[in-house]
This record gives structure tokens, sequence and C-alpha cells, in this order.
């Protein structure tokens, strides 16, 4: 998988945010379906399932390798779902986010190469408190509200 900061579209051609637009559209019916509070695990094969009926290809538990100043890390953390090559979906189920959370993610954007990443907390009373949008190098508009960029301190 090679991947560039600078990329913000999959091998299909679909930009990063008409799939992020999708996600956050499904995670937000499978929330108000299924209501918060049941297991990561369970929102991650829901979640799966419906963003492939919208035709996206989705990894889930993505095993990601790293070298770092000469060591190499082998399966060094997983990705709970990585959509079109292009956008990390972070999963919690939790009653409220922690700030450990979006810096999880943001590395993991980092480490992969990648332009954004979702972090999405099923277990959030309302929706839009669990969902923020986390970017590394990525210049697309999007609501100042739910950015967070690798160039501001976390």
């Amino acid at each position: 998988m090679t991947h560039q900061l600078d990329r913000a579209t999959g091998a299909d051609g679909v930009d990063v945010e008409v799939i992020s637009a999708i996600v956050v559209d499904e995670a937000f019916r499978i929330h108000k379906g299924l209501g918060p509070g049941l297991l990561e695990s369970v929102y991650e094969v829901v979640l799966s399932r419906a963003l492939e009926r919208r035709g996206l290809r989705v990894v889930r538990q993505k095993p990601v390798s790293f070298h770092y100043d000469g060591l190499h890390f082998d399966d060094a953390f997983r990705v709970d779902l990585l959509v079109n090559d292009v956008l990390v979906v972070e999963l919690k189920s939790v009653e409220t986010l922690a700030p450990a959370h979006a810096k999880q993610t943001l590395t993991y954007l980092r480490l992969l190469k990648i332009p954004l990443g979702l972090l999405i907390n099923f277990g959030a009373a309302m929706f839009r408190e669990g969902v923020k949008r986390i970017v590394n190098n990525h210049t697309a508009i999007a609501s100042s509200r739910l950015r967070i960029n690798q160039n501001r301190e976390l």
C-alpha cells in the first residue's frame, strides 16, 4: 500500500471527502437505529457492511507494520476500518472520548501517510458529540469544529 500525504482520492478516483461523508451518513444512521452502548465490535461489523453496500472497499482490523529509526515493528497496531485505502475510521463505544483517542488516530494517519481519518464514538448519547474529523496535511474544507490537525498541539 503506497500513500502520499497529498493524495486525497482512492485508486478508484473517489475523493476522500466523498468517502468521509458516506461514512458519517452511515454511522449516523446506525447510531440512530441501534443507539449507543453496544460493543465496539458490533458497530464495526454493521458499519463495515453498510459501507460495502454503498460500494466502498473496507478492510476491518487492518494490521499495520512500520519502520522507525532502523527498527521494524510487525503488526504494531490495527486500524479498525480502512476505507478505499484513503480513510482511517477508528471506532469507540465509550461514554466520552479522551484526548488520547484523537492522538492515537492522528498517529495512525501519520504512520500510514493517509490524509484523513474519522474517530467515531458510538457510546455518545448524541451522535454529533461522538464524531471527530482528524486530518494529516489535508487541506480540503471542513467544519473547524470537527478538525484536529497535526500542526496543532493536541
